[in-house]
């Protein structure tokens, strides 16, 4: 079964199989509001699936899932990847980005996006949303 040989959140991300990727602010593991809800307007999801030789040419389903601090469902996706290529027995990884907009987040607390690869969990990225609170009284 392909794993995840990497996997992070980015401010923005450029990513297309067989190419190198840009990225754009990669590691992101937390964000801030001064209220809540609150809307991030964009971050990326950028996936590096490792396929082995055998599974070359083989569709897998890859979903991600992004859960609030009480498990339930702010944003998730799924489709399709078939990993092409030489059949020399190396190992390929396909990369690939996916666009996150306007993410709502009602709630600050330990959000969990987690990635499954054919129904089965391969990832976990932690993300941290923050209440902003502004210092009052310093002297």
């Amino acid at each position: 079964m392909p794993e995840i040989e990497f996997a992070f959140l980015a401010d923005s991300a450029d990513a297309r199989p067989g190419e190198k990727f840009h990225v754009l602010g990669g590691g992101v593991t937390r964000l801030g509001s001064h209220a809540f809800p609150f809307r991030h307007p964009h971050l990326a999801l950028v996936v590096g699936l490792l396929v082995t030789s055998p599974e070359l040419e083989t569709e897998h389903d890859v979903r991600f899932v992004l859960l609030a601090p009480d498990g339930s469902e702010i944003a998730g996706a799924n489709g399709l990847i078939a990993a092409h290529g030489m059949r020399d027995g190396r190992d390929t990884v396909v990369t690939f980005a996916i666009d996150l907009w306007n993410l709502a987040f009602t709630v600050p607390g330990d959000h969990s996006l987690r990635l499954l690869v054919n129904g089965s969990e391969r990832k976990r990225i932690p993300l941290v949303v923050d209440r902003i609170v502004e210092p009052t009284g310093l002297n």
